[in-house]
């Protein structure tokens, strides 16, 4: 979550104010890049497992079976990532909700609501693309 878009939206930020929300963007960016980075090794090697040789050959119940459960042991921690990243986010607003003023508050949750609300128009465009022949 790009918190510097969203404090456009709440200003006039105290002096207070400002030096802690940066501090909170800053602790929010470099646990968002760890998440990023054990995610992209994750996500590497999922494809690898399931592109496999042993996945793609006539299928043998002593090959096929231990790649599968390394791939559904990697989907799981697929998931952790994902409830991190959902706490990340649930920590953020909470910190802000404690930073900032009731009336900076309803503007804050109301920028993200429509941030949110872009990407996902964003990502249905995208999504409704129809592939390429």
């Amino acid at each position: 979550m790009n918190l510097q878009i969203i404090m456009r939206q709440v200003e006039p930020l105290s002096e207070q104010q400002l030096m802690t929300i940066c501090g909170v963007q800053q602790s929010t960016q470099e646990a968002e890049e760890g998440l990023s980075q054990g995610l992209e090794s994750l996500t590497a090697s999922l494809s690898e497992t399931i592109a496999s040789d042993s996945l793609t050959l006539p299928p043998n119940i002593n090959t096929y079976m231990p790649q599968m459960a390394l791939a559904i042991n990697k989907l799981s921690t697929l998931e952790g990532f994902i409830r991190q990243a959902d706490n990340l986010r649930h920590q953020t607003l909470h910190r802000l909700h404690q930073i900032l003023t009731t009336r900076q508050a309803a503007r804050c949750f109301l920028a993200i609501a429509e941030y949110f609300h872009r990407l996902r128009a964003l990502s249905s465009l995208w999504v409704a693309r129809p592939l390429p022949e």
